[in-house]
């Protein structure tokens, strides 16, 4: 179902269904205590406020629904469908009190070719089809030329990229194995139109003190757009459905970091609790940390393990996790693409931020730790043995903490997760998702 918009009653028993485990979860202090038992006090605040925001704006997306069918009056699902053109056709046959096969009687074919244009928003119905639908459900079109990259050509979507741009990724991909050694200029100027079309343009990078527009970054662009089509293989051959309401897997993920092949292991924890992680490493010349996205109803988790040791890869994933679990419905659409060698004044960043931080260290914790102070190896290795995590996560929060990023420099685990996550040898394959997905 898509979050934000209910158009079919399948969607809309699904949509109750989870209103009612909402409100279950919700109800009581007790039962919010049973989802989110073991996590910390902070987590815990800002989970519930996450919780509590889905359930209002389902009961709003039925409402809006249940009004648009019982009345014929769309405007409350017309503003949830924010002008997209196939959204609007499927809106106005709900405002006509239409079931799909009654749309599908008065155009003269199978209820399930109707099925079928809905389930992809129109995308696939040729102009002449889309016209005819649309007049007979009363839908007025109408042209109009913008600057958009999507409706230029080919040729004009790409004219912004550089020669030295192309170079780079062509040799990164190469080398990365994203495409073949025939790879040449021309091909790979259309291979990033079409991705650009398909997938759109990343806009916003929250880093440093501002946020970001990188719409017109072409080595961001092409980094998201390999990721993307390796997270969807992973989708259509099949995963779990993302369950806001079942966090008992958030709590077991740090307690993953003790383990050599603890990333393996958290792709395949994430996996069954239907998010997908990718590890990719950037095109140089691309800064860029992680990024989290929602891609055909999934919610996917991009890596680049740009700076590889276990403290940074453990913050960066919970940071990216944190965008997942608290801005699915605020910001996950147009997805978060992250830097965290600056502090930023983002407030959904500053959020990501103390939800990773506290997960991996509760904040109660930290400040009554003498790890905090300690000149010695001693102490900050007793606070990870008593949180069950890998002691390079508390010396990489000593180190960012310090700005003295030559304390410990032996102890973060440095140059051991690449290793698992992208070059994957032998050794790892036993940790590899169970199911036999490509990831």
């Amino acid at each position: 179902m898509n979050t934000g918009i209910i158009l079919n009653e399948k969607e809309l028993r699904e949509a109750r269904s989870r209103v009612t485990a909402l409100d279950e979860a919700l109800a009581t202090d007790e039962s919010l205590k049973r989802v989110v038992e073991g996590l910390p006090p902070e987590v815990v605040k800002q989970l519930a406020s996450t919780l509590r925001a889905e359930c209002d704006d389902l009961n709003d997306a039925i409402q809006a629904y249940e009004v648009a069918k019982g009345t014929g009056k769309p405007t409350p699902l017309e503003r949830r469908a924010e002008s997209d053109p196939g959204l609007m056709l499927i809106v106005a046959r709900i405002a006509k009190g239409y079931t799909q096969r009654d749309l599908a009687w008065r155009l003269g074919v199978k209820e399930q070719q109707v099925q079928r244009y809905e389930a992809d928003r129109y995308n696939s119905i040729s102009v002449k089809n889309y016209a005819r639908v649309a007049a007979l459900l009363g839908v007025r079109l109408s042209a109009t030329i913008e600057p958009n990259p999507q409706f230029r050509g080919l040729d004009k979507v790409i004219d912004d990229v550089s020669k030295e741009g192309i170079r780079k990724i062509l040799k990164h991909g190469r080398a990365s194995g994203w495409f073949s050694d025939d790879m040449d200029e021309s091909r790979l100027r259309q291979y990033i139109a079409e991705n650009r079309i398909d997938f759109g343009s990343p806009t916003l990078l929250r880093t440093g003190l501002n946020v970001q527009d990188h719409s017109e970054d072409v080595l961001l662009h092409a980094w998201r757009a390999r990721v993307v089509t390796r997270a969807k293989e992973v989708i259509r051959e099949g995963i779990p459905r993302y369950d806001p309401v079942n966090t008992g897997w958030l709590n077991q993920l740090p307690k993953l970091s003790v383990f050599s092949d603890g990333p393996r292991r958290a792709q395949q924890q994430l996996y069954e609790a239907g998010i997908v992680l990718i590890a990719e490493r950037q095109i140089p010349g691309l800064t860029i940390d992680g990024a989290a996205f929602i891609e055909e109803g999934a919610p996917v988790i991009g890596l680049t393990l740009r700076k590889d040791d276990i403290g940074n890869f453990w913050f960066s994933l919970l940071h990216e996790v944190g965008h997942v679990v608290l801005h699915r419905l605020t910001g996950l659409a147009s997805g978060f693409f992250d830097q965290f060698d600056a502090a930023s004044i983002d407030e959904q960043e500053a959020q990501a931020d103390a939800f990773a931080s506290n997960m991996l260290i509760p904040e109660e914790r930290w400040r009554k730790s003498t790890a905090r102070i300690a000149k010695t190896a001693q102490p900050a290795e007793k606070l990870a043995r008593e949180l069950g995590i890998n002691p390079a996560i508390v010396f990489g929060r000593i180190q960012k903490e310090r700005n003295d990023y030559a304390l410990f420099s032996k102890k973060i685990g440095r140059n051991t997760v690449r290793k698992v996550l992208i070059e994957q040898p032998e050794e790892s394959n036993d940790a590899a998702i169970s199911s036999g997905t490509k990831v």
